[in-house]
């Protein structure tokens, strides 16, 4: 067994109550030997949360008797103890099964040698039922342990694809707006080159109008680009101004000396101190509460800048040090009877030194608090008259610093609610104010860019009315020759590209039907070849029957209903015939009267021509 003692003093004395005697101190070389000690214990065996086991004592068992709390010796701290619900289940089963086999018939009885084996047998039934529920208890125990992290690595894997997820966003958002930014600059630099072209249309130049240019400033004179390679802040030295009277210590001085007075001497006058009290003697409530404040700031700073106690060392779990033995006191052998009537008179005048220290003592305290006992002499050893006229001037006083509170607060509130008035008032009126002119301001600006917008519409719509003039003249003149060229040539090319079209259509088609039938004779070939190799005797028999069935007869049909549908159908065939051949003979006559007659217009043209030449 492990101890641990622990000494602490026993004599604790008051701080209020002094000792009756002084005595001198001790000598620095020795250490004080305290009168009593207190010893205490702590051992390995204690019931507490430091210890590991608890401590059981030894037992003895007595002789034909088994005590009920052996049964429980298997279960150990930690294992089983301190016992919670299982374990008490357990114990009462536990129980139950010791009344239950007290109650079996003994081996002894043959006669009842059955019944023992059913009752067992139930018995066993019961713990292999038993056993079964803990099975599944602890079978669902472990579902949910594996559903919870089955759920906590679900989520897990939730974060690192979100956090994939917003790493591929933020990269393509990157690439979007890099994107974008590229897109804008090409956006601008087309733009600027088609403000150049639109300056420059059909290739007329204008000559640069100075005057122009001078009066607008917004025009490169006055606000030149950067990208043009003119910087206007190249030459800024040229506008730095350089004077002698602030470069120089004798052009500052001179300067100084042109001053007044009052600048270089100033002339400042101490503030008036601020009137803390009232009239009646009273302090104000800023001052009070200033008063208020800069106490709670000085206590405030006082706990901050206060150092911090260093920490008493633990009273148990220590080891003290043991103190070093003091020497030996030495007696004095008296002799004789005067000798002690002498040390009786030195004991005697001892206690008389020390007694009239306590009263010098006592006296020099009365004397440092001479004013408290006078204060306390003069508030409680008035007389009953006046303590009640204090009483009622205290009572009378109070009222009206009550009264004048209220009336403060009255008047604060008053003027706190006509400064909110005042206030709310003002501002409303303000903010009108102020958004009349920001909207007056506005609507001027407004109004003079839309003059200016519209006299620059106007002047280009007049511009581009008349290029449009021009540019619809011109095309109309393009138009009326392409339809001339066209116009010769379209006989030409229509007859051309009918007869490309039905050569190449012939061709392709008899290409494509060639090329089909031969694929398909190709794949019935092997088909049958393969099944040539295969197929016994009922199975030719049966392929003749089903292509004499499937198609023999479905060709006769097919066969039939043809031959009615062109029946039906040659009557209207007839008649398109007709139709078409009829108005392509009377397009033939009058395009062949036409020729006819054009020659002899020509040539009556070119008489009246000779004619008129002649």
């Amino acid at each position: 067994m492990l101890c641990k003692v622990h000494l602490t003093s026993h004599s604790r004395m008051s701080g209020s109550r002094a000792d009756p005697y002084t005595f001198p101190p001790p000598p620095t070389k020795y250490l004080p030997i305290p009168s009593k000690y207190t010893v205490g214990t702590q051992t390995d065996y204690r019931d507490a949360e430091v210890q590991t086991d608890p401590y059981s004592p030894e037992y003895v068992v007595c002789q034909d008797s088994i005590p009920e709390l052996l049964t429980l010796a298997t279960l150990t701290w930690g294992r089983g103890l301190p016992a919670g619900q299982a374990e008490v289940e357990m114990i009462e089963r536990a129980r139950e099964k010791r009344a239950w086999e007290d109650t079996l018939p003994p081996l002894s009885d043959t006669s009842q040698f059955e019944k023992r084996r059913r009752m067992m047998n139930a018995m066993e039934r019961k713990e292999w039922a038993f056993r079964e529920q803990e099975i599944e208890k602890l079978q669902e125990i472990r579902l949910e342990v594996l559903k919870e992290l089955l759920k906590k690595r679900d989520e897990n894997q939730n974060e690192v694809n979100m956090a994939r997820l917003n790493a591929q966003w933020s990269k393509l958002q990157e690439a979007k707006e890099a994107k974008l930014a590229q897109i804008q600059r090409k956006h601008v630099s087309a733009i600027r080159k088609l403000m150049g072209k639109g300056k420059n249309i059909e290739g007329k130049l204008e000559r640069r109008n100075i005057i122009k240019d001078y009066c607008d400033y917004a025009s490169q004179v006055y606000g030149p680009l950067s990208r043009l390679g003119r910087f206007p802040d190249n030459n800024s030295e040229d506008f730095v101004v350089k004077n002698h009277y602030l470069n120089t210590y004798e052009g500052l001085v001179e300067l100084e000396s042109c001053l007044p007075d009052f600048v270089t001497q100033p002339r400042i006058k101490p503030p008036k101190p601020k009137v803390t009290t009232t009239k009646d003697g009273f302090l104000k409530r800023a001052a009070r509460v200033d008063r208020e404040l800069a106490e709670v700031h000085k206590a405030l700073l006082e706990k901050k800048n206060k150092d911090f106690e260093a920490k008493k060392p633990m009273r148990f779990l220590q080891r003290k040090p043991v103190p070093q033995p003091r020497l030996p006191t030495p007696t004095l052998e008296m002799s004789s009877n005067e000798e002690e009537d002498i040390e009786m008179a030195v004991i005697y005048l001892q206690k008389l030194l020390r007694g009239r220290v306590v009263q010098n003592m006592m006296f020099e305290g009365k004397e440092k608090r001479l004013e408290l006992i006078q204060e306390l002499r003069t508030s409680h050893a008035l007389q009953e008259d006046d303590r009640l006229v204090k009483k009622a001037e205290k009572q009378v006083t109070l009222a009206l610093q009550r009264q004048r509170n209220l009336h403060e607060h009255k008047v604060s509130l008053v003027e706190n609610h006509l400064a909110g008035l005042e206030g709310r008032v003002l501002a409303d009126m303000f903010d009108f104010l102020s958004k009349e002119l920001v909207r007056l301001q506005e609507e001027r600006r407004v109004h003079a860019l839309a003059m200016l917008a519209e006299r620059q519409r106007r002047m280009r719509e007049a511009e581009e009315s008349g290029r449009r003039q021009v540019e619809q003249r011109r095309l109309q003149e393009e138009d009326q020759i392409f339809k001339e060229v066209i116009k010769v040539h379209q006989s030409t090319v229509t007859s051309y590209l009918e007869d490309i079209i039905l050569n190449t259509e012939e061709n392709t088609a008899e290409e494509q039907a060639r090329a089909e039938i031969e694929k398909m004779a190709e794949e019935i070939n092997d088909i049958a070849y393969e099944m040539e190799s295969r197929r016994t005797q009922l199975q030719s028999e049966e392929i003749v029957a089903e292509l004499v069935y499937s198609f023999l007869i479905p060709e006769v049909q097919k066969d039939f209903v043809k031959e009615k549908v062109r029946n039906s159908q040659r009557k209207h065939i007839l008649a398109a015939h007709q139709i078409i051949h009829r108005h392509t003979e009377d397009m033939l006559k009058t395009h062949f009267v036409e020729q006819r007659q054009t020659p002899d217009a020509e040539l009556l043209e070119g008489e009246t021509e000779k004619e008129q030449n002649t």
